[in-house]
């Protein structure tokens, strides 16, 4: 991200078809410290604004409990995502 000047998101790996921005922080902090961290060695909560009318196309999954919330993006739509980024991706919480 930092290679994008925090303004796109880099493309996803082969294995990994979907992109998945997550609705709440408090979600965002039980992945990035629950999971990335105990298999990753670290992880981060970033922040970031998309045109609302942009995001129409996805529709929230509701994937756990009642605040569990994403979206489902496919790997090859993240170009036209990063488009409507508005402003910069900042990181909020790093954990280790």
């Amino acid at each position: 991200m930092r290679e994008l000047n925090w303004r796109a998101w880099p493309p996803r790996l082969p294995e990994q078809p979907i992109f998945y921005p997550v609705l709440n922080e408090d979600y965002a902090i039980r992945i990035a410290r629950d999971w990335n961290v105990r298999f990753d060695g670290g992880g981060f909560v970033t922040r970031f604004e998309v045109e609302s009318a942009f995001l129409d196309r996805y529709p929230v999954q509701q994937v756990g409990g009642e605040t569990i919330l994403e979206l489902w993006v496919p790997a090859e739509e993240l170009d036209e995502f990063n488009a409507h980024i508005v402003g910069e991706i900042q990181v909020v919480h790093e954990f280790r």
